[in-house]
């Protein structure tokens, strides 16, 4: 792995604390700087030293290469700076932690969203009358405060760090249309970390040019939700001076946020949202409505609702390719966040290590979010840190060069169910192996099994018709000890120890569609109690596909009516622990409730279970399952 530049050490202070200056930036070391204030670092930590109170604020409007209103000017994008008051009066210069967002002011609230109660599926070829409802999309809002918004500054600055809060482009006080996603928004965020290496041009609100040199150029990026996604698009670039980035359930692919294997498929809590909604949303109801009303019309046009098809749109707005990336990456994910789901850190992170990134990863048991700065993990060496604290000597690392030793430690923290963080030495476990749990049914109604050894010889087909408009998942997965018109259930012998996977549960579903050309398709992977408990079942993951895209995301393939075709997708990854005594269960019905397009019931699909299959990656392989 890279390693940074040794920092030159200055003086030893009381207590053990270190006294750093910043780390030059160039190969050969310049001359130090007349005794600059330098950080003080204790327990490989940087402290709070400077004063926030009297830290300087200023409003730079930072001029980027893209114009995304087509109004013939280049579009600028606001950034709100506090940095420590020495940078001003001791010549003191700092690394900045920057947090780029399209939510910071402005947005519209109440933007409608198209139901999606619809009369039969559009790859279907019928439309319907839909209306259109508004959902509350939660956001991070700013708040009148004398400081900047949010907390970054309130912890950073006292230790020696400058903040910048960033406006996307066509959003806030920024110029432009928001594009959601694609290289203008890459390269509008891409800008600052330019400005503040002395490649772009700033402004202040009266036009007079502005510089950052009171920065050593050395660039951090964060943020949560859409905020952590901007680092990913911004570290694909390559640009120089961005040295790391901490993505917080951050997304990868908007195909994978919008989208699954060709289905349209919400993020979870916002049913009905796709990319134009998002984009209205970020840009405000006047910027949507007036300006920017034709540059979003081209999202809604060209995002696809009817096919779901991977086409060079969603190519523009994926980052799985790490061939560029020089910034080490520590991402942050929770294990159960159904927001931006678990493929995106899953996706990216097996794309980071592909290229040999510096990186590390922490996944937690809550959903969309970080896992609180009191989260805390206790290291091999009996070392105990927060999260908080983790992310500040991650910081300190790759921006102050402290050598704190934390690329030493093991590269992956995970939450277990038990609330309690252990280590690993990466994700997915390596000891994790590929088992093929085989479905097994003696007759055409009754729940079938889930087998390591060979299924029946008989050719059983079992169906199921789609009622997912009026029936919800909690009560499809719910009782699989009991045969069900709309789902089918097959589970596991009771495990006689406990059985942990880690990595992407696979589905191959031998499979007809009897009346319709098209239908969704959904599994989910449950965890069950003993036969005859009336313990709640646990979802632990989902995974959806269309299947008119069983060959490729990317091309839509006619499905014959009444004819078996074998489909392969995987569900979202996860890692997970079932305890011994309960049951491996999957779930196969047709539409959901809290992520499809919710036809009018009555489709019938029709399985061959007998040459189907769940693949499982189980940490110590098919020994463990014991069956």
């Amino acid at each position: 792995m890279r390693r940074p530049r040794h920092l030159a050490l200055l003086s030893v202070g009381v207590s053990g604390a270190l006294v750093l200056s910043a780390a030059p930036t160039a190969a050969a070391a310049p001359p130090a700087p007349p005794t600059p204030t330098g950080i003080v670092v204790a327990d490989g930590m940087t402290q709070p030293v400077f004063s926030l109170a009297d830290a300087i604020e200023e409003r730079v409007f930072v001029q980027t290469p893209v114009d995304t209103d087509h109004d013939g000017r280049l579009d600028r994008v606001a950034i709100d700076i506090s940095r420590p008051r020495e940078t001003a009066t001791q010549g003191f210069k700092v690394p900045v932690i920057f947090e780029h967002s399209p939510y910071r002011k402005g947005t519209w609230g109440d933007v409608p969203y198209p139901s999606v109660l619809v009369d039969d599926l559009p790859q279907n070829g019928r439309t319907d009358g839909a209306g259109r409802r508004a959902l509350d999309v939660g956001t991070q809002r700013a708040q009148a405060k004398a400081n900047l918004p949010g907390s970054l500054d309130d912890y950073y600055v006292p230790r020696g760090y400058a903040v910048v809060l960033g406006q996307s482009v066509g959003t806030g006080d920024s110029d432009g249309c928001p594009t959601s996603g694609d290289q203008a928004e890459t390269l509008g965020t891409k800008a600052v970390i330019d400005w503040l290496n002395g490649r772009a041009k700033g402004y202040d609100a009266g036009g007079a040019p502005v510089t950052a040199g009171w920065t050593t150029g050395a660039v951090g990026m964060t943020g949560v939700s859409y905020n952590g996604t901007l680092p990913n698009q911004v570290a694909t670039t390559g640009v120089k001076g961005l040295k790391t980035i901490v993505p917080v359930s951050a997304i990868s692919s908007w195909y994978d946020y919008y989208r699954a294997n060709g289905l349209v498929v919400a993020p979870g809590t916002f049913q009905g949202e796709d990319l134009d909604i998002l984009a209205q949303y970020t840009a405000g109801q006047e910027r949507a409505e007036g300006p920017c009303a034709d540059e979003l019309a081209q999202i809604t046009a060209k995002q696809d609702r009817v096919t779901g098809d991977y086409s060079t749109f969603w190519q523009d707005r994926d980052y799985l390719d790490a061939r560029n990336v020089k910034a080490s990456v520590f991402v942050v994910h929770g294990l159960n966040d159904w927001n931006v789901k678990t493929e995106h850190f899953a996706g990216w992170w097996d794309e980071l290590a592909k290229r040999d990134v510096p990186r590390k990863i922490w996944l937690h048991q809550g959903g969309h979010g970080g896992p609180g700065s009191s989260a805390s993990v206790t290291l091999p060496s009996g070392q105990t840190w927060t999260y908080k604290q983790t992310e500040n000597r991650w910081f300190d690392f790759w921006l102050w060069n402290v050598r704190n030793g934390i690329m030493d430690e093991p590269t992956a923290v995970l939450q277990r169910e038990d609330r309690a963080y252990t280590t690993y030495a990466n994700w997915p476990d390596p000891a994790a192996r590929e088992v093929g749990l085989r479905f097994a049914a003696t007759d055409a109604t009754t729940p079938g099994a889930l087998t390591t050894g060979k299924p029946p010889k008989a050719r059983v087909e079992q169906s199921f018709v789609d009622e997912g408009r009026t029936i919800h998942p909690d009560t499809l997965v719910a009782d699989p000890d009991t045969a069900s018109a709309n789902r089918l259930a097959y589970r596991s012998p009771a495990l006689t120890r406990s059985v942990r996977i880690s990595g992407r549960p696979e589905m191959r579903l031998r499979m007809a569609i009897d009346n319709k050309p098209d239908a969704n398709l959904t599994a989910y992977l449950v965890d069950y109690g003993p036969a005859g408990s009336t313990a709640a079942p646990t979802v632990v993951t989902r995974g959806w596909m269309d299947p008119q895209n069983r060959k490729s995301a990317a091309r839509t393939a006619p499905v014959k009516q009444g004819k078996l075709y074998d489909y392969r997708w995987t569900m979202e990854p996860k890692d997970y622990i079932f305890p011994a005594g309960h049951r491996i269960g999957v779930v196969v019905f047709s539409s959901d409730q809290e992520y499809t397009l919710l036809p009018l019931g009555g489709t019938e699909l029709r399985v061959a279970p007998n040459d189907s299959e769940l693949r499982l990656p189980v940490v110590g392989g098919r020994a463990v399952l014991g069956f």
